[in-house]
């Protein structure tokens, strides 16, 4: 369990590293770029040990296996596929309405963009550390704003892309991230070992990463790495999904069990934005 807690603290890293601050922030200084960097360091740290801590603390393990077709187990995972599955199109509709606007995507290229930045951290970090004790309705509002916010402060990527790359990249987004979702609900081979061998990865990866951002700015340094996140993601979608069927219970009361249900598609959530990135910068088309 403590390689999964490692594991789930370093997520999110590699796609918001690449594409925000190599093509949005290449302009600022290198303390600014550095400094950016640590502050989304910490927001995943936050997000990760808060779903791992919450889920660990809330859930019976001495209880035996869930089958995959248990009624209760089913609603579950279609209420944290759904809170997802809503909140990137609340994160698309958010980025279409700042592109849709000149005077809007203006200031999201701007300095108002770290002021996202900062207001994404804050909302991981009261959610983090308040998850045990605020209302579930206040966790969900959380999750939407956060949701919300991200479309602003990804809407700039609108510029960099045609609208068609960015379609057909959502799509194999889509396409990829469901079919590792449905292995990692189906399969009873244990994935932590998978999850753990991927860890190591995805650390490597992470340095290159900070490394290229800050300091290289290599096009074919950035495309290596996007072709391995893919795969590491690939490992690792499929390791989340099994984990948060894991923490499922059926004796949890119900806000317990929506307060799960936030975290895991808020973690869900991360997965998908980090794979649609690396895919757009993979496939898709600079305008």
């Amino acid at each position: 369990m403590y390689a999964c807690s490692l594991c789930s603290l370093t997520l999110l890293l590699a796609g918001f590293i690449e594409d925000k601050i190599t093509f949005s922030y290449q302009s600022y200084s290198l303390p600014f770029r550095l400094l950016i960097i640590l502050v989304y360091n910490s927001l995943v740290l936050y997000v990760r040990f808060s779903v791992c801590v919450f889920m660990i603390k809330n859930t019976n393990v001495s209880r035996g296996p869930i089958s995959s077709f248990d009624g209760g187990l089913q609603k579950y995972m279609r209420s944290v596929f759904t809170r997802m599955f809503m909140a990137l199109c609340l994160t698309g509709i958010v980025a279409m309405i700042c592109v849709s606007s000149p005077e809007i995507l203006d200031v999201m290229t701007g300095g108002f963009s770290v002021f996202l930045m900062l207001a994404t951290f804050g909302i991981v970090m009261y959610l983090s550390f308040r998850i045990n004790k605020i209302p579930l309705d206040t966790a969900n509002a959380l999750f939407w704003v956060y949701s919300a916010l991200i479309g602003a402060f990804l809407s700039p990527l609108c510029l960099m892309y045609t609208g068609s790359s960015i379609a057909n990249c959502f799509f194999m987004t889509s396409t990829f991230f469901g079919g590792m979702s449905l292995l990692g609900y189906t399969t009873k081979k244990d994935l932590t070992s998978i999850g753990s061998f991927m860890f190591v990865g995805l650390m490597c990866l992470i340095i290159c990463s900070f490394v290229n951002a800050i300091l290289l700015h290599s096009g074919a340094l950035q495309l290596g790495l996007s072709a391995i996140t893919l795969v590491i993601f690939a490992g690792l979608t499929a390791y989340d999904v099994q984990k948060i069927k894991q923490f499922y219970n059926s004796n949890d009361p119900v806000d317990i069990a929506g307060k799960k249900a936030v975290l895991g598609a808020l973690n869900l959530y991360m997965d998908f934005i980090n794979i649609f990135l690396a895919m757009l910068r993979i496939f898709g088309n600079r305008r």
